[in-house]
């Protein structure tokens, strides 16, 4: 794996220089100028620990978390102090863990938030399906949540064995999902589980539109190295059969596809925290991507607190991009919502986006990943099954080797990818 990603990036970015990330920040970070902006924060404290999660996480006690809050708050302070005026954002993101448990505190962060920023496209948050209950819904509306995000993975008693989790109570969802509505409603399941077949997940598809749902997002199971799952990865050739089969129907359907691995039942309703040019990200664990820099913030909660409690920035590690790195990134992160505009790419970096990838273009109409139409890219099902199954190597040669290192230490000194 760690082949194909090294061959592909030295081949995209001209260059033999892994991508390097080292123990240094920047006290002021050079967000003024960045447009199309997204905010991101994460919320840490679940009540119990899924094996198969990845993210940053711990067990939830009300102390840990106020002391949490409070140094969440001076780093939304900090950073968004060095800004003179409101910001004009496109989003805000709430993703965890269970955020839902910090739902007495909402208020006060998206206050603090709106101090220095102004939300333009609507806030998220990510759910557990128990934290659907009309008196969460009804805090989180108050507080200004537009979209939810709900993890059910599966309503499939099977499946929910597999990973952990206990069966989902889907009428329960749907009847408070009716009494307190939101904009966008997403529910998320897993793709690519063992035995799974094009009817299950046809059936967790069908179950969410009819229980309360306008959008699903179906994302990849990855077997992280780090995670005590032991659910076995499903060979590739299922795995495209399955995701031909399941695109398919939802273009049958009618529903718009708003990503690799989203589809939504009503065309204005979208929740994706990913596709941004740039973006800030608040929180243990949490990514900053400006122009010329990537920084991705400590995973341990304890020193993030007294990162905060001496007024320092929590950040582990940054790179500096070199051009092409930073092509790299914008074109993979773009691609994730099918569509790459030679127009926008060419804003972004002031070069014809033909000039400097060209080649690879031609080659990927060639091989049937893309079509072309007046200077905007699209992929074909056969170009999104590539993309997910590139985007597994790319996760367990990159993203695994990180977050691996960054759950043990608290502030390495370099990490080289």
């Amino acid at each position: 794996m760690s082949i194909i990603t090294s061959l592909t990036r030295m081949w995209l970015t001209r260059s033999v220089r892994p991508f390097t990330f080292r123990n240094e920040y920047d006290e002021h970070l050079p967000y003024a100028e960045c447009e199309n902006m997204g905010l991101y924060i994460h919320i840490p404290f679940c009540k119990s620990i899924c094996n198969f999660c990845p993210y940053c996480k711990v067990k939830y006690t009300e102390p840990l978390c106020e002391r949490y809050i409070k140094a969440l708050l001076k780093e939304i302070s900090l950073v968004g102090g060095q800004n003179s005026g409101k910001k004009q954002v496109t989003s805000l993101y709430f993703g965890g863990g269970t955020p839902a448990l910090a739902a007495e505190h909402l208020s006060v962060i998206i206050g603090e938030i709106q101090k220095y920023f102004e939300i333009t496209e609507g806030i998220g948050i990510e759910l557990h399906p128990d934290n659907v209950t009309v008196p969460v819904l009804q805090k989180l509306k108050a507080a200004g949540v537009t979209k939810l995000s709900i993890g059910i993975q599966s309503f499939q008693e099977k499946y929910q064995t597999v990973l952990g989790r206990k069966q989902v109570d889907a009428m329960a969802l749907k009847e408070a999902l009716k009494e307190v509505p939101f904009e966008t409603v997403s529910m998320d399941f897993m793709f690519a589980l063992p035995g799974q077949t094009f009817g299950d997940l046809k059936a967790d598809i069908d179950m969410a539109f009819e229980n309360g749902a306008n959008h699903i997002a179906i994302y990849p199971f990855i077997d992280f190295t780090f995670t005590e799952t032991e659910v076995p990865v499903m060979p590739k050739k299922e795995k495209r059969r399955l995701l031909d089969a399941i695109t398919q129907y939802c273009e049958e359907k009618g529903y718009t596809r708003g990503s690799i691995w989203t589809f939504a039942k009503e065309k204005e309703a979208n929740y994706s925290s990913m596709t941004r040019e740039n973006f800030l990200g608040f929180g243990c664990s949490a990514t900053t991507l400006l122009k010329e820099q990537f920084k991705i913030n400590t995973f341990s909660v304890e020193e993030y607190c007294k990162r905060m409690d001496e007024g320092k920035l929590p950040t582990a590690l940054t790179i500096r991009f070199q051009k092409r790195q930073r092509m790299v990134y914008y074109l993979f992160w773009t691609a994730y919502s099918t569509k790459v505009e030679e127009k926008d790419f060419e804003e972004f970096f002031g070069v014809p986006l033909k000039k400097m990838y060209g080649f690879e273009l031609w080659l990927a109409k060639l091989l049937g990943f893309v079509t072309e139409d007046n200077g905007v890219y699209t992929m074909t099902k056969k170009g999104a099954f590539y993309y997910h199954y590139y985007e597994n190597f790319y996760t367990l040669s990159y993203i695994d080797k990180m977050w691996g290192i960054l759950r043990k230490e608290a502030f390495p000194e370099k990490i080289e990818l």
